[in-house]
């Protein structure tokens, strides 16, 4: 049995000895994480070609009918981040970095350089997929961006201001998830969905590079910030990244086929149903879009759709022209295969049908 005088000796040899510990190591799982992930953090410098117009008679129609205007060609440069996702040398970034590029360099930590070429682009979902030439290369674990917490802590890493290029090594900024899944829809010809939501600094510069959790894994693709105000360049705290989960199926389809395969059928036409439309068909509602034709042996007339059949809801969401249903189609990220949730009125009838996209020949 220990004496107490003698217990209270050794207690209090273990807190010096702890706070001595403490004291002389600053790191943490924060500091660990960057010193994980750094190295297979990449800064992406592009030379873009931009087309540009010139004509002696701007914004007069008249004269540039008989006068067309010259289109020329300059190269300007650009930058931006990245990330290794594998051994062999697939880099992962957003699209609107390496859009238009003629020549892409990739520079890892300690500033030994790449040049890279593209695997494959997707416009619609804003990631794009590189190939650096050469093996071993230091990569990022991925994460499981299904999982997510508020609040848990996260790791922004990339090229802000082209900072990489002064030391050759990533600047980390640190915050917490502030939202996930929120939904932007189609902006400007992307599709933002199930965002990530975070308040480490995001500045330009950082699109394309990782954001990663406190054990160094890859959640998600740093993309765009709110600024509030066109005229900030600047973070205020609320950035968004593509979960990676998401991000991770479209570099797989790119790895493997260059490409991702939108090209759908659905066998059918439609038209928007308006008054006078509905009136002359004697058809009592005024909501949704009409099934005009159906193609034969189509994935329509498989979901046992007919003609005049008025679709009310597309995968839960009202629709009340062609582009209402491709939007659905488009914000989801739908393929061939994939199934639709309708739901269509018929003779005073309302039905729920799937239909399956088709691939389109």
């Amino acid at each position: 049995m220990i004496k107490p005088n003698k217990l209270f000796y050794l207690l209090s040899i273990s807190v010096v000895f702890t706070q001595i510990t403490v004291d002389n190591s600053r790191q943490n799982a924060i500091t660990v994480a960057i010193e994980k992930v750094s190295p297979a953090v990449a800064s992406i410098n592009v030379t873009q070609v931009q087309r540009y117009t010139i004509s002696p008679f701007q914004r007069d129609p008249w004269f540039e009918y008989f006068f067309p205007p010259e289109i020329r060609q300059r190269e300007v440069k650009g930058s931006g981040s990245g990330i290794v996702i594998s051994p062999d040398g697939y880099v992962l970034t957003n699209d609107h970095v390496v859009e238009n590029a003629s020549k892409i360099i990739v520079t890892l930590k300690g500033g030994k350089q790449y040049d890279a070429d593209i695997v494959g682009v997707d416009e619609l979902t804003d990631l794009a997929l590189l190939k650096l030439d050469g093996k071993n290369f230091p990569y990022v674990k991925m994460g499981n961006s299904d999982n997510l917490i508020i609040g848990e802590w996260v790791i922004a890493l990339g090229n802000p201001f082209g900072l990489f290029d002064v030391n050759q090594e990533p600047t980390a900024t640190i915050g917490i998830i502030s939202g996930k899944d929120l939904d932007f829809g189609l902006q400007n010809g992307k599709v933002f969905q199930s965002m990530i939501q975070t308040d480490a600094a995001i500045n330009p510069g950082n699109s394309g590079g990782p954001l990663v959790n406190s054990r160094g894994e890859l959640i998600g693709i740093n993309t765009f910030i709110y600024t509030g105000d066109s005229s900030r360049q600047g973070s205020i705290g609320i950035g968004f990244a593509i979960p990676i989960n998401r991000a991770r199926r479209i570099a797989e389809e790119l790895k493997s086929k260059g490409r991702i395969v939108r090209d759908f059928t659905t066998g059918l036409t439609v038209q928007s149903l308006d008054r006078r439309t509905a009136r002359y068909l004697d058809i009592p509602i005024i909501e949704g879009v009409i099934i005009t034709s159906i193609m034969k042996d189509s994935p329509a007339g498989k979901a046992r759709l007919e003609l005049r059949d008025v679709i009310i809801t597309v995968e839960n969401e009202k629709v009340s022209s062609l582009d209402d249903i491709l939007e659905i189609i488009d914000i989801n990220d739908f393929r061939p295969g994939d199934k639709l949730k309708l739901k269509i009125w018929r003779d005073g009838r309302y039905y729920n049908r799937i239909l399956t996209l088709g691939k389109y020949k």
